[in-house]
């Protein structure tokens, strides 16, 4: 099956999610948009030590509150895919790119972080 293409359109709406959330001081420590293998389609990776990390559910919710009071229609909400922090994933992203003063714009892929292997990537921010 072909994977679908990222564009502008959802590296901009990917922005709009990352700005709504560092305007409410949940501010992502990591952003990326990935093309994981056990997905057809992007999803937008966020990881933040600001969302609560007791549940999935508790993230989500958190994470869709602040879209909604950002005035983002859900038509324009990317497929978001919330990792807490201690996940191997999150880690070993934040490990390899500890030193990078600037992580917008790079390109990953073909290689796994952790326990997860990304196919492809565009990433935001990695701090």
């Amino acid at each position: 099956m072909d994977n679908a293409t990222l564009v502008n359109f959802d590296i901009e709406n990917g922005q709009r999610v990352i700005d709504a959330l560092d305007k409410a001081g949940k501010t992502p420590n990591v952003a990326l948009w990935a093309q994981l293998p056990e997905y057809e389609d992007w999803r937008l990776v966020i990881a933040s030590d600001h969302l609560d990390p007791s549940s999935s559910l508790s993230a989500y919710t958190e994470i869709n509150a602040t879209l909604r009071n950002a005035g983002i229609p859900v038509n324009r909400t990317p497929t978001i895919f919330w990792r807490p922090m201690d996940k191997p994933f999150i880690q070993a992203l934040r490990k390899s790119f500890a030193s990078a003063k600037d992580t917008y714009g790079m390109r990953l892929g073909g290689q796994k972080f952790g326990d997860q292997y990304l196919e492809d990537a565009f990433v935001y921010r990695i701090r």
